[in-house]
């Protein structure tokens, strides 16, 4: 009785799963709203008082959207708030979602002396859609849980899970085995579970710099999710976007960064933010001279800048950089594009901060060499296979991290 391969439904278990019409939908927004969004942080109610320390950073924030230099916290609030302008419910929960683990976000702004809150961006408009933020208990299994459940039952709604450290995602493993990453497959059961894990290697010890990209990886597979490390503020924006306004209804997992939060130079200008769409891959943005290259390095997150200081310093004017922002399903064609730019290339190397056994590089090692051009090997770059995700020691790290960065660019 077990041979007919069919659920209890009687469903063929190899029948393919309806899918709604996707979308490339247009992400950028208008410089009006993005003005509305800049303006919102300071604008507070009569009387409100802002703690010192506190309201210069609202200020900034208010200069960004229209001199530049936009943060990840505040090009994060642009998304969110552009999409309660278009219509679109957005929630966020996490066990410091509000203020934002690294003193980021500020959602939520109390005030200093009556310990009244107010939230800039659920005063956007009359007709605007509903923000929920939420500081949830310290139970990552429980709480995943329901946000899965949530964003279930409401697809025009952003849902997002967020992380303190994306280690500790590993509280709630169970979920993310059982039904973020399954549950399409298993029930035909769609979800667009956003979840936002941080993640990089800062010298901060095993248990406060990897997200595991790796077990995510793992599960990678029918094109069940999408696994993304963005590098700028605006691609992050874009990425958040296309998850609410695209048809997909899929999870989409996003190492975002510690370190990269306040970096000058990974900020976005505000065109960035009224033009453009998710670049899954980001060619070199220096312009180097084709001719001239003869390396080219294939990265992801906080080591590109990394990456960018250490040429900088050698004058390794024969490297280009590329970013892979999202890892699966892997870009291919935008990744052959970009290395077909550079005709001149004798060296191709996958750069990453983890260990080899671990990040990205052992899926990429399996799913992209056979679809490069025919006899480019890719060599990899990254700290010895190890057991544990990071040293404990913070000199330890400063010198594996000199190491990498010589090997990448020598």
């Amino acid at each position: 009785m077990f041979s007919d391969s069919r659920d209890t439904s009687g469903t063929p278990l190899d029948a393919p799963i309806p899918q709604p019409a996707e979308t490339d939908p247009e992400t950028a927004i208008t410089p009006e709203t993005l003005k509305l969004i800049g303006d919102s942080q300071v604008s507070l109610p009569a009387g409100f008082t802002v703690h010192p320390r506190l309201l210069p950073q609202l200020e900034k924030r208010a200069a960004m959207v229209s001199e530049g230099g936009i943060d990840w916290a505040m090009g994060e609030l642009i998304a969110f708030g552009s999409l309660l302008l278009d219509g679109h419910p957005v929630r966020l929960a996490g066990q410091d979602s509000r203020r934002g683990t690294f003193g980021q976000r500020h959602s939520v702004i109390v005030d200093r002396r009556t310990a009244a809150e107010y939230t800039p961006l659920a005063h956007l408009s009359d007709d605007q859609a509903t923000f929920y933020v939420y500081d949830s208990l310290l139970s990552e299994y429980a709480a995943m849980g329901f946000e899965y459940g949530y964003s279930v039952a409401r697809p025009d709604m952003l849902v997002a899970w967020e992380a303190q450290f994306g280690d500790f995602a590993n509280g709630a493993q169970e979920v993310i085995d059982e039904f973020v990453s399954a549950s399409e497959a298993k029930w035909g059961q769609r979800c667009g579970l956003t979840l936002l894990l941080p993640h990089g290697y800062e010298g901060q010890g095993p248990d406060h710099s990897s997200a595991r990209i790796e077990r995510y990886l793992s599960m990678s597979a029918e094109d069940n999710w999408t696994i993304a490390i963005p590098s700028t503020p605006a691609n992050y924006f874009h990425l958040l976007r296309r998850q609410t306004l695209s048809g997909r209804h899929k999870p989409l997992v996003v190492f975002t960064p510690k370190s990269m939060l306040r970096l000058r130079a990974a900020s976005s200008m505000p065109a960035d933010f009224t033009s453009g769409r998710w670049q899954p891959v980001i060619p070199d943005p220096s312009g180097p001279d084709p001719a001239a290259i003869t390396k080219v390095i294939l990265c992801s997150g906080k080591v590109y800048y990394d990456l960018v200081k250490h040429r900088e310093a050698t004058g390794a004017l024969n490297v280009a950089i590329v970013r892979v922002e999202q890892i699966y399903p892997l870009p291919l064609a935008e990744i052959n594009a970009a290395i077909a730019a550079y005709p001149s290339m004798t060296e191709l190397v996958w750069v990453q901060e983890e260990p080899a056994n671990q990040g990205t590089w052992p899926y990429v090692a399996i799913n992209l060499p056979e679809h490069l051009p025919l006899g480019t090997y890719l060599r990899r770059v990254s700290r010895p296979a190890s057991a544990s995700p990071a040293t404990g020691s913070h000199s330890q790290h400063e010198l594996e991290q000199e190491t990498l960065l010589a090997d990448a660019l020598a």
